[in-house]
């Protein structure tokens, strides 16, 4: 088994608390991504996991067993970061087989585990090259193949994605994917990234300052985000969150997705167009309110072609694509807590 768990976790690094009394679960052979943006302490969970930092409070357990007090190098966590952390004068090969040798692992079965994880990721021309001959899509797979010969009980990444042009980083989430299939193993992967937690991840657990937000399925967090927070950050472009009172009456906010807001002659509210970037298949439309806050609206470019920028609006939303908030508290409101 391995399985993971944040116990009642606080990190925290002098006067800055990174991580907030986060109570999370990752199922064993599960692909759990962790989303946020820059400093909201998702790395921090993930070091915790690997033995790169020590709970403040709070216990790490894997595979059922409390970690706080076992070495990195002893925990079977393979870590893969941002930055590769190739060696320079070592060849693709001797990069991959290094966790195996500092193991003394017998060389015959060095090479029969190298030569396994390099077929996978698609190495095996690349083997005797060094990292400097390569671009960084092919540095990134040798940096996934040296996790892999480990055979670890978790793989731990962090934003491994990030230094990759678009097309490649399209390439290498479908990449990882398939892996995480083949090896059937426990993923536990971070990101700024909400696409790549949106195709990649099993459930993605979203955090903010250092507080976990939502644990859910892609489909739940996109659809039925827990805070104002999840329904900003998820989605591209994100939901739209009205002030209170702006779209209809109450003390909360609703927030519509951009795809679900109409543009026409009625509605609740007047908006002016300011802004509309036409991307082929689709428009995105900026439109600003009396108030100066910018709403969007994503539909069909057949559709927008009479609402160009200085044009005046009403915008609606079906009842049913509506989401309300708490107004003080940013909450996801039940159904039976809106007033009618």
């Amino acid at each position: 088994m391995a399985d993971v768990r944040w116990e009642h976790v606080t990190k925290r690094f002098g006067a800055v608390t990174a991580v907030d009394g986060v109570d999370l679960a990752v199922a064993d052979r599960e692909f759990m991504v962790l989303l946020g943006p820059s400093g909201c302490g998702k790395s921090t969970l993930l070091r915790l996991v690997a033995g790169l930092e020590t709970p403040t409070t709070g216990h790490v357990f894997i595979g059922g067993r409390s970690v706080d007090d076992i070495p990195a190098k002893d925990r079977d966590v393979a870590m893969v970061f941002q930055s590769y952390a190739l060696y320079p004068h070592k060849s693709v090969r001797a990069n991959i087989e290094f966790p195996l040798k500092v193991r003394k692992v017998p060389t015959a079965a060095r090479a029969a585990r190298v030569a396994e994880a390099a077929a996978s990721l698609g190495l095996v021309d690349l083997l005797d090259r060094k990292p400097a001959a390569l671009s960084g899509g092919q540095r990134q797979r040798v940096a996934l193949a040296r996790a892999i010969v480990r055979q670890p009980a978790v793989f731990c990444m962090d934003e491994p994605l990030s230094n990759l042009d678009a097309k490649l980083r399209a390439e290498t989430r479908a990449e990882l994917v398939a892996l995480h299939r083949r090896l059937d193993a426990t993923f536990v992967y971070v990101t700024h990234d909400q696409v790549e937690a949106m195709t990649m991840g099993t459930r993605v657990a979203v955090m903010s300052n250092g507080v976990l937000q939502q644990v859910g399925t892609p489909d739940d967090v996109y659809h039925r985000p827990a805070t104002v927070f999840v329904a900003e950050f998820v989605g591209t472009p994100p939901m739209n969150v009205f002030p209170v009172g702006a779209f209809e009456p109450g003390d909360h906010r609703v927030g519509v997705r951009p795809e679900r807001l109409r543009m026409g002659a009625d509605g609740p509210l007047a908006a002016t167009v300011t802004l509309v970037e036409r991307l082929g298949h689709e428009e995105i439309v900026t439109c600003e309110l009396r108030t100066g806050e910018r709403v969007l609206v994503r539909h069909d470019s057949e559709a927008a072609d009479a609402f160009g920028p200085g044009a005046v609006v009403r915008l609606d939303a079906d009842a049913r694509h509506r989401h309300r908030f708490d107004g003080a508290t940013g909450q996801c409101l039940p159904d039976d807590e809106v007033p009618g």
